[in-house]
């Protein structure tokens, strides 16, 4: 029996190892293929969208492209593939795409189910919106009770709604459609007297409707939506460098470091902006994730800082015209705090 158990264990063992090997791959794989595969969101302006010329550009987009840069120099090297809510994590745990970076919340059951989120690049909540010409005199969420509501299969929007309509004792009627395209066909049409998501995704789709003007996104936040990258567990080395990829992005903008001025920066005489640049002798820190040391130089020259990204996809530089709030750097009363590069 004892000869059995050892012959187990040693088979087990052997197993795991191999198990941990075979996920521990996907740099070693980026790097053969020569292009990131990036799941990204089927079409929501601001975060990932085709643009006029049909290339995808958005909040999204920008750090798919981060973080092609930071592993092959070139944020061009990567390709995207649009995901519904519903097919999002099938599509990362086959394998079919190397990262998901898809305006995802991050919560306790994902986590525990084959998923490592790296952190939160986007900070949101979920929101309503009505068209105020047709619900004359709806100022509050809470004014709601008895109304039709669009929903996305797949989501987190659904236990939300349910929780705040429950707590206030109110009833609604829920639409439920599998893809994006249908239920904000069927909040256009007049289907549904409400449509109900992440606030900054309500912004971004109020500006595809036929009468942009008339609707109205109503000021209660039901939920946390923190928003991040997430790829598969089990490969540590792959989610350290999505990790620190949006923390370089953050340090970028803290320190000023921008996409007009990186190659000025590399001169610098700041030990902390060397040091972040790769520019310090005894500097290792790209080489410690596998990367080369000039990584944060390769992202900044393709995407900007985080700053940067925010304004030109979601705030003042985009269409959507978002306020940073609570997404603003720690140094200015915001919630985005990079944990330190040294």
């Amino acid at each position: 029996m004892g000869v059995s158990a050892s012959k187990f264990l040693v088979a087990t063992s052997a197993l795991l190892l191999a198990a941990s090997g075979a996920c521990a791959a996907t740099l070693d794989i980026v790097k053969e293929k020569g292009f990131l595969q990036c799941g990204v969101n089927t079409g929501s302006a601001g975060f990932a969208s085709p643009n006029d010329k049909g290339e995808w550009a958005g909040f999204d987009v920008d750090y798919c492209r981060a973080v092609a840069a930071a592993i092959l120099g070139d944020g061009t090297k990567v390709k995207f593939t649009p995901l519904s809510s519903k097919d999002r994590f099938t599509a990362l745990q086959s394998g079919e795409i190397d990262v998901l970076i898809r305006n995802t919340t991050w919560t306790l059951s994902r986590d525990t189910q084959g998923f490592d989120f790296t952190g939160v690049n986007y900070y949101d909540g979920q929101g309503f919106m009505i068209n105020g010409k047709k619900l004359t005199g709806i100022t509050s969420a809470l004014q709601l009770s008895g109304a039709t509501i669009c929903l996305q299969a797949g989501t987190t929007t659904e236990l939300n709604v349910a929780d705040y309509f429950k707590a206030n004792r109110m009833e609604y009627n829920p639409v439920v459609f599998e893809k994006l395209e249908e239920v904000n066909n069927a909040y256009d049409s007049g289907r549904c007297d409400v449509y109900t998501d992440d606030r900054a995704s309500l912004h971004s789709i109020r500006l595809r409707l036929a009468s942009t003007a008339d609707h109205i996104v109503l000021p209660e936040i039901i939920s946390k939506e923190p928003l991040g990258p997430a790829v598969r567990q089990g490969d540590p080395q792959w989610a350290d460098i999505i990790r620190w990829t949006h923390y370089a992005l953050l340090t970028a903008e803290e320190l000023g470091i921008t996409k007009a001025n990186v190659d000025e920066m590399v001169k610098s005489e700041s030990p902390e902006i060397r040091r972040v640049l790769g520019q310090e002798q005894n500097t290792k820190l790209g080489t410690d994730l596998g990367l080369t040391n000039d990584w944060v130089v390769n992202m900044v020259r393709a995407v900007g800082n985080y700053g940067e990204i925010f304004d030109r996809d979601l705030g003042a530089g985009s269409r959507l015209k978002i306020d940073r709030g609570i997404n603003a750097l720690w140094t200015k009363g915001g919630l985005q705090y990079p944990m330190p590069i040294r």
